[in-house]
């Protein structure tokens, strides 16, 4: 009997939380999965049900590969070079002399607490090929013939979005591995420079595996966040230009669903988005699986 009422109460506490994720996350994520059957103008009742055929459309849609290509491109170099760069920097803030590290830690984590669109925007003007301070800067040091357009070329332009990604997301990532290494014992790494190894030496013997758990989770973390930030700076910096060679998957389903108004096709990509992000969290989970330490 007690138990039963211990039962209860539990289901009691949690049924708020419960119906709150039904409508916010479950009823929306099936009416995606429905509306992607139906050719639809997202305007009501003119819609036909027409089964797989928008997702039969999407795979010999030119402009829907190059932007899984880009959207690709991103989550393969965005995450390795941000978890790379906190990693070196957590370490050199947290084992390093450096007096003023505590103003590292202020100004590396700043662009985190910025607003997307202002990022964007921000560095739209520092890529700008006529008053940028990257071509200023080349122009000074004499090299010229390297002050690109660097938003209006399609050799460029992606490699441009991905500097901004990982610039923004640098400090924050950064703050996460500090607070894991401050929980390392000490004592660890005495023993360690004890019996002769250098810093390199423990911090890959010491530092990344007591880390591990973090890194798994920043890893899925950083994944899933290219998804959502590309969508926002491509659409802020270059709408998907120069000829569809910065569109990602977002800005494609976007452009779809609410400029061409072909919401059914749109609802495809989103499913086809959806499907993709779990199957590589899911990929990144077991990849970077290991017995505890």
């Amino acid at each position: 009997m007690k138990s039963k009422r211990k039962t209860g109460f539990i289901l009691l506490c949690i049924l708020p939380t419960l119906v709150i994720f039904a409508m916010f996350i479950v009823y929306p994520v099936t009416q995606v999965f429905y509306k992607s059957l139906f050719s639809s103008s997202g305007f009501g009742s003119s819609d036909q049900f027409v089964g797989i055929t928008n997702f039969i459309e999407l795979f010999s849609d030119d402009v829907f590969i190059q932007s899984i290509k880009n959207t690709g491109f991103l989550m393969l170099v965005v995450p390795v070079i941000t978890l790379l760069l906190s990693l070196i920097f957590a370490s050199m803030l947290s084992f390093g002399q450096l007096k003023e590290k505590h103003l590292y830690r202020t100004i590396f984590f700043f662009p985190s607490i910025l607003s997307f669109v202002v990022i964007g925007i921000l560095w739209a003007f520092i890529y700008h090929p006529n008053m940028g301070i990257v071509n200023e800067i080349m122009k000074v040091m004499g090299l010229d013939q390297y002050a690109l357009t660097w938003l209006g070329n399609p050799d460029t332009v992606l490699w441009a979005i991905a500097i901004v990604m990982v610039w923004q997301a640098v400090g924050y990532y950064m703050v996460m591995y500090l607070a894991g290494m401050d929980s390392i014992p000490k004592e660890l790494y005495e023993a360690a420079s004890i019996d002769g190894a250098n810093a390199i030496q423990q911090f890959v013997k010491i530092t990344i595996p007591m880390l591990w758990e973090i890194i798994r989770i920043t890893i899925i973390f950083s994944i899933n966040g290219v998804l959502n930030i590309s969508f926002v700076l491509v659409i802020v910096m270059t709408s998907g230009g120069p000829n569809n060679s910065s569109q990602v998957a977002l800005t494609y389903m976007y452009q779809q669903g609410f400029v061409n108004a072909n919401f059914g096709y749109a609802m495809a990509i989103a499913v086809v988005v959806f499907i993709v992000a779990i199957i590589l969290a899911f990929i990144s989970n077991k990849l970077t699986e290991r017995e505890a330490l």
